[in-house]
């Protein structure tokens, strides 16, 4: 049962993702008919990017064991995680009730806080970085704090 929700939910976060792109391609203008090489594919796309990476990480948090790896459990975990580290506590706590009304394991969320507040402060003027540490403890909450800030 929870392999299927596992997938169901991998596949929706899929087609979310997907249908978000499929905008850009409707977008595109018809190609000259004198010219019959295909243009150069766009790698610079950020939004693409950045979907693919979301799916990735998705992907790569499904394989935890027990409920950490349910995808809503890992987008409201490290959710939750990052505004506990902003000092959003009102804000986490509201989510909070929604993790545990998916059945979200709260002891994978406090290891996952404790990791990220052992690795110290994080640069203010990068937000990807709080990003990149919450997903990084959030697969591996009892990493040492060198490993899990890589």
């Amino acid at each position: 049962m929870c392999t299927a929700s596992r997938v169901i939910g991998a596949v929706l976060v899929a087609g979310v993702l997907f249908s978000c792109a499929a905008p850009s391609v409707f977008a595109q203008s018809a190609p000259q008919q004198g010219n019959n090489t295909p243009p150069p594919p766009q790698t610079d796309d950020p939004v693409a990017e950045a979907n693919k990476r979301v799916l990735e990480e998705i992907t790569e948090a499904a394989k935890l064991p027990g409920g950490a790896g349910k995808t809503e459990c890992v987008w409201l975990g490290r959710r939750i995680a990052s505004l506990l580290f902003r000092d959003d506590v009102d804000t986490a706590r509201r989510h909070m009730e929604v993790y545990d009304r998916f059945s979200c394991p709260s002891d994978h969320l406090r290891l996952t806080f404790r990791c990220v507040v052992r690795q110290g402060n994080i640069d203010q003027k990068a937000p990807e970085s709080l990003s990149q540490r919450v997903h990084a403890c959030w697969m591996q909450p009892e990493a040492p704090a060198a490993t899990a800030a890589q």
